[in-house]
């Protein structure tokens, strides 16, 4: 993405200590370990560690290993400790929403935490609305309805769980780093536990049995929640290295990254899910908004994050797993380059059934919707991966497409172009498509824009930015980007 166009309303700064910053995020397929140095020909962002994350199913749901994700960032940081000889400044973490950790008297995790796939939210859903209804939750949060959501899962912890206070599972990495306990406002809102004044809701928190006196307190993003502890901290590297809570879902952080000062664009973050939406100066949650399920989380520098949950790579990704289980192990690369030579079929799959949510056989999970709606099904098997992904890719199109314009019509918005975001935006062919199908320019706003975005945050907050500048994170994205060649 080239930000000749947009940086050039901005002032492009320069730091005042030019120690290095750590940016770790978490990812539910990868987690990373980034490293920016402030070298002679200027910034340089360098991937330092990166491990494969994933859920496991147990007897008792389904669940990360927590271990296993700190033993890799710890190695991470370790490495950054010896590439950085000129030390580091701070470290701050980003990653996906929802999903926490309970923790005892001692702040540690009582067990793994759950991933939010976990079917146990698909009871506790609606036996939570016979509580409260759905209607009065999207009232007092404006927030989507997503049966993932913080909420439903807390609902279905036990009488004893809900006893103990919980973190996020960023705010929780930064805890075991030696930080305070805190709830960042982007990830707080993600919970679908908070107000739109806010604040947690006592309300909701009463229906869930939640004891309102075990939530950590809400912190804005950028708020620097103290120095580093433990055996980190005897590195000469990590000497008073500060912990920052940047936009800790990386979403948000992903959004900081975007480096245009205009209000007439819209977003995609495209991964496992894609993200659909704009940034708003304040929250939408008119009846239009309430019906077609948009939410209004926290972002960066007051904003609000004004879009839709969308099944995204996900579809792909599972069919490629279910492949892989019979037998056949197929190049994600290729078989895009593949799918280009089939053309649009006369329907679409409904991308967000909530079947295709849950995991496992997700090609015969797409050929029974097209069942139950008397469409003629796809094949199935390995050797026709090719048309299946040509058809999951303009499913994906037109999807964005329908979103996009329910997005200017409910926030009056006129939009122009549309930044493409995570893993998802090297497709090429799907970005054509979205593009033939919105009507929008589309520009590549890089596959690390969280890293990029969470990096923004902490220079904002170190430097104090925000004493000149209306928008502190975009400014310091602006000069990330135009330093990557993004």
């Amino acid at each position: 993405m080239s930000v000749d166009g947009t940086a050039a309303t901005l002032t492009l700064p320069e730091p005042t200590d030019r120690r290095a910053l750590v940016a770790i995020d978490l990812g539910a397929e990868s987690c990373r370990v980034s490293l920016l140095r402030w070298l002679p020909e200027g910034p340089r962002i360098q991937l330092v560690h990166r491990f494969a994350n994933h859920a496991a199913e147990r007897a008792d749901g389904l669940r990360w290993d927590l271990g296993c994700i700190l033993d890799g960032l710890y190695t991470g940081l370790r490495q950054c400790a010896e590439i950085a000889i000129e030390g580091i400044r701070s470290i701050a973490v980003d990653g996906w929403a929802v999903d926490y950790v309970r923790l005892n008297a001692s702040g540690m995790a009582i067990a793994d935490p759950f991933c939010y796939r976990d079917e146990r939210t698909v009871a506790a859903e609606p036996a939570l609305h016979k509580r409260l209804s759905a209607e009065r939750m999207r009232e007092i949060t404006g927030l989507q309805l997503l049966r993932i959501n913080s909420v439903y899962q807390m609902f279905a912890d036990d009488v004893e769980q809900k006893k103990r206070c919980w973190l996020n599972l960023p705010e929780y990495v930064l805890h075991r780093l030696g930080g305070d306990a805190v709830s960042e406002r982007t990830n707080a809102t993600h919970t679908q536990m908070v107000g739109l004044d806010g604040e947690w809701s006592s309300e909701i928190f009463e229906a869930i049995g939640q004891s309102l006196a075990e939530a950590p307190s809400i912190v804005p993003p950028g708020t620097d929640i103290g120095v580093i502890q433990g055996e980190l901290a005897l590195l000469p590297a990590f000497a008073k290295t500060r912990l920052i809570a940047p936009a800790c879902h990386d979403t948000a952080s992903a959004i900081a990254a975007i480096p245009d000062p205009g209000d007439d664009w819209a977003y995609i973050s495209s991964g496992t899910w894609s993200l659909v939406g704009t940034q708003l100066n304040t929250p939408v949650n008119s009846a239009e908004a309430r019906e077609e399920n948009f939410t209004n989380l926290g972002g960066v520098d007051g904003t609000v994050c004004f879009h839709k949950n969308v099944n995204g790579m996900w579809l792909l990704r599972q069919c490629l797993e279910s492949w892989r289980e019979r037998g056949t192990t197929l190049d994600l690369t290729e078989l895009v380059a593949a799918s280009e030579k089939f053309g649009p079929r006369e329907y679409v799959l409904h991308v967000d059934d909530p079947d295709l949510m849950l995991q496992g056989h997700m090609p015969e999970r797409i050929n029974a919707q097209l069942r139950r709606r008397g469409l003629a099904e796809l094949s199935p098997e390995a050797k026709d991966a090719a048309e299946m992904a040509s058809f999951l890719f303009y499913s994906l199109a037109a999807r964005y497409a329908y979103v996009l314009r329910s997005v200017a019509e409910i926030t009056g918005k006129r939009l122009r172009r549309l930044y493409m975001m995570g893993g998802g935006s090297q497709n090429e062919f799907l970005n054509r498509l979205t593009a033939q199908a919105t009507g929008l320019e589309v520009l590549k706003a890089g596959t690390e824009c969280s890293t990029l975005g969470n990096f923004a945050v902490q220079l904002a907050t170190l430097e104090k930015t925000g004493e000149t500048a209306s928008r502190p994170a975009c400014v310091w994205a602006s000069r990330l980007a135009k330093a990557q060649n993004l």
